[in-house]
């Protein structure tokens, strides 16, 4: 599968305007892990997660196809910051303990990938992969939320967008699966200004706008202010997470 590249071109607003995953996500991760020596983040956008994985590993490897998305990642001297593809890293072999993908999976060749990280997992090793699904804030919001999302931008969508939809359920995931994980969601406090910024970060609205000429989120904005109430207003705005975490076998 040949890397589609749906963010660069806004890679400093998506950067501004994605939300951050739960500290918790990360926490549970890391007891889950036997060594805490170095973790591999893939796909890692503009390092979200990465950033977060220092907390817990001495070193973190974080890779992205993208040269846009890596150039607007923060520095950090734990962090190695690598343009290169999911399915080929220059990681040694059995030298990595938490491997990670963060609303990625479903760009990947998921075989290669899972090939690539059964090789450089330590015996043991961990990976998760996960994503996050439509924002739910009521049902006021969230009628307007899905009428864009999957009607007016429904057919510019790209179709691995479905597997995010569908909660990574019917991708594969060839490791011996961690069992009942726990449920995490992601949660921030954001006024309509923020909340819209968001939903122009999608590759959709990009696409829309990049086809028509037409901002559409700005097109659905006078729907979204009556639902809302005071634009200063700020509401909590959730996404519930998906999650796939595995280990690779002992020797």
């Amino acid at each position: 599968m040949a890397f589609q590249d749906h963010f660069s071109g806004h890679a400093t607003d998506y950067a501004r305007a994605r939300p951050t995953y739960p500290h918790g996500l990360f926490a549970w991760l890391s007891d889950q892990c036997r060594h805490h020596d170095l973790a591999w983040d893939v796909g890692c956008g503009n390092g979200q997660a990465s950033l977060a994985l220092v907390h817990h590993f001495q070193r973190v490897h974080a890779s992205d196809p993208s040269e846009a998305q890596i150039a607007a990642a923060p520095s950090d001297p734990r962090i190695t910051w690598r343009v290169e593809s999911a399915e080929h890293s220059a990681l040694r072999n059995h030298s990595v303990d938490l491997v990670t993908a963060a609303q990625a999976y479903h760009w990947f060749n998921q075989e290669r990938f899972c090939a690539e990280a059964q090789r450089v997992l330590k015996p043991g090793g961990v990976i998760a992969v996960w994503c996050y699904g439509r924002t739910r804030v009521d049902h006021g919001v969230d009628d307007v939320f899905d009428e864009l999302y999957e009607h007016r931008l429904g057919p510019y969508w790209p179709p691995e967008r479905r597997h995010v939809d569908d909660g990574y359920r019917h991708l594969p995931f060839p490791f011996e699966p961690i069992s009942d994980p726990p449920r995490f969601e992601m949660a921030v406090e954001w006024d309509l200004g923020q909340y819209l910024d968001y939903l122009r970060t999608w590759s959709s609205s990009q696409r829309f706008l990049k086809e028509t000429g037409r901002d559409a989120v700005s097109e659905f904005g006078s729907n979204f202010a009556s639902a809302w109430g005071d634009p200063a207003r700020r509401r909590e705005v959730r996404w519930p997470i998906s999650l796939k975490a595995g280990r690779t076998a002992d020797e």
